[in-house]
């Protein structure tokens, strides 16, 4: 409040010596904490809401398999018979503290059978809404132009590279090579690639690791409260721009009447999240800090 009953303080009281008070440093205070709540904001709001992930790929390259495995339970019926899974099926499973709606789809193919055709439309529906995709595939096969094709799907969205059956590879054959092979499945790089097994479990931590990360962009900001509200952040948003255009303004050397009105705009954003107003506690600071009317 101190810039702001600064001021204010010029403006209502212009017949009244009024001692120089520095504005701009507690302006760059303010906006500086300001930003630190706003860098772990969508962060914060991964932890509450949760995210979607959307397991995909071809018919048997292990998807529900995969789902099992990160739950840590059989939850999806697995055959060697490829088409079982013809419907999405949605659970949900902490991964790296973030919970994590993972949603198992019917593999994408051409199929003339109307009941696959929609579980097929009904993965690229569950494609479409998640927040980060999984392309698992079978590295026992080559990529090829079915492979490519549903590799386009994810093109724009986060995605994991997930080459899954880890435990078939061929015995010398080196997992880098592997690794390069398959990135170049689609034009755009993948933004993780992880070696699994989903029948023995091997690389299944370094992938929900992977999840975790790519979900919450990064690391977690340390030693700072996380906004867990969406209201909250675009509270502090517009307190933050306000507090820019304060210092501006400031720079370019405005009157204060000017800068109390954006200083005010940034107090009244910030008072949605706190639900206080300025009112008598501003009227307090004006007459503790200067001397008016003395």
């Amino acid at each position: 409040l101190g810039p702001l009953a600064y001021c204010t303080a010029l403006v209502d009281f212009p017949e009244d010596e009024v001692e120089a008070q520095d504005v701009a440093g507690p302006l760059v205070e303010a906006l500086a904490a300001v930003e630190r709540l706003l860098a772990g904001a969508e962060q914060g709001i991964i932890y509450r809401n949760g995210a979607r992930t959307a397991i995909v790929g071809l018919p048997n390259a292990g998807k529900s398999s995969l789902l099992n495995a990160l739950l840590r339970v059989e939850r999806a019926i697995v055959t060697p018979i490829p088409g079982t899974t013809r419907d999405t099926l949605e659970e949900t499973a902490n991964l790296g503290g973030v919970p994590v709606a993972l949603v198992d789809t019917a593999g994408i193919a051409e199929t003339d059978d109307p009941v696959e055709r929609l579980g097929v439309a009904r993965s690229r529906q569950a494609l479409a809404q998640a927040d980060l995709a999984l392309l698992v595939v079978d590295i026992t096969k080559v990529p090829d132009d079915e492979e490519r094709a549903v590799a386009a799907l994810t093109e724009g969205k986060p995605t994991v590279l997930v080459l899954n059956k880890l435990d078939l590879l061929a015995a010398g054959r080196p997992q880098a090579d592997v690794a390069r092979e398959w990135s170049s499945v689609r034009d755009a790089p993948f933004d993780a690639t992880v070696l699994v097994s989903a029948r023995t479990g091997e690389g299944i931590d370094a992938l929900a690791q992977e999840i975790a990360r790519l979900l919450l962009g990064g690391a977690v900001v340390a030693g700072e409260p996380l906004v867990t509200s969406a209201r909250h952040r675009d509270a502090l948003a517009r307190a933050a721009e306000h507090l820019r255009d304060a210092l501006a303004g400031h720079a370019r050397g405005v009157s204060a009447d000017l800068l109390a009105v954006d200083i005010t705009a940034a107090v009244a954003a910030l008072g949605e999240i706190t639900g206080e107003t300025v009112g008598d506690d501003l009227l307090n600071t004006i007459f503790s800090r200067f001397c008016i009317g003395k």
